[in-house]
């Protein structure tokens, strides 16, 4: 079942759409209902929704997490449930290996990621100009990579500290980005006059940051891709080396796929070449 968080709000197709996907629904039903945010969903700038993952598996006892391939600590969550659940928010298949399916213009999909590129000002800014963004919240050891790769357009973290899930960093979102629409402070000058508001390059942005295990910063790198089952979903197939036992090749790929990532999201924590 969906459900607003910040009671009704006057039909307005204009509004920047926000739906938050999680294992806590009710977590949300106390930050987002107070001060700006709450004033913009009566104003019908913005409308937030939350969707419970676990209305989206198929046993009863509605399990969303498994045992990582490759071995490990931890529980993963699985990929199947959030695909359908934000196909159903979507009312639209994704698509698969095969072939994947565009979104709509103006969709965002964020997976809130230790190992995602970090939030700023200037994300928060490129966000505001979106019609629509669905927020995957995740918890435990992670999520399946499938999930960051194929369905998520967006994976990102806000700062370097660890949280115990996504929960708090997709409220954080919400408040930044709702703060930048049209309308949503009494004085518009607010927003430009304000921390943060130079263009990028022209100050040096704060941020703060959530995932699933720690983030070693100070030229470390970023966790290491999880799988869990099945090992073929719609025809993305887990990495050979996990499953095939052999733990010093499970170490080695491990360490490759954590170096190649902190590359694309984090270079900042890299030595200087």
């Amino acid at each position: 079942m969906r459900r607003a968080v910040c009671g009704p709000a006057p039909l307005n197709f204009s509004a920047m759409r926000f739906d938050l996907i999680t294992i806590f629904p009710e977590f949300f039903a106390g930050p987002l209902n107070h001060g700006i945010v709450r004033r913009a969903a009566e104003a019908g700038i913005v409308q937030i929704h939350v969707q419970d993952l676990r209305e989206f598996t198929k046993d009863r006892h509605r399990t969303v997490d498994d045992r990582p391939f490759g071995g490990g600590e931890g529980m993963v969550l699985k990929p199947e449930p959030f695909f359908q659940a934000v196909e159903s928010l979507l009312g639209h298949s994704v698509g698969d290996a095969s072939q994947k399916n565009p979104l709509l213009e103006k969709t965002s999909i964020i997976l809130l990621s230790a190992a995602g590129k970090r939030f700023t000002q200037e994300t928060a800014r490129r966000l505001a100009q979106q019609d629509r963004m669905i927020l995957i919240c995740g918890r435990y050891e992670g999520v399946d990579e499938r999930v960051a790769e194929y369905l998520a357009t967006d994976e990102i973290s806000i700062g370097d500290f660890v949280l115990s899930g996504g929960e708090l960093p997709a409220a954080l979102i919400v408040d930044a980005v709702t703060r930048l629409l049209p309308g949503a402070l009494g004085n518009e000058a607010s927003s430009q006059n304000e921390s943060f508001s130079a263009p990028s390059g022209q100050t040096h942005e704060f941020s703060v940051f959530t995932g699933h295990r720690p983030l070693a910063t100070g030229n470390s790198l970023l966790d290491f891709p999880h799988y869990t089952r099945p090992a073929d979903f719609r025809g993305w197939t887990v990495p050979e080396v996990l499953i095939g036992g052999n733990h010093a090749e499970v170490a080695k790929w491990r360490r490759q796929q954590a170096l190649e990532k902190t590359r694309r999201n984090r270079p900042d924590l890299l030595p200087s070449e």
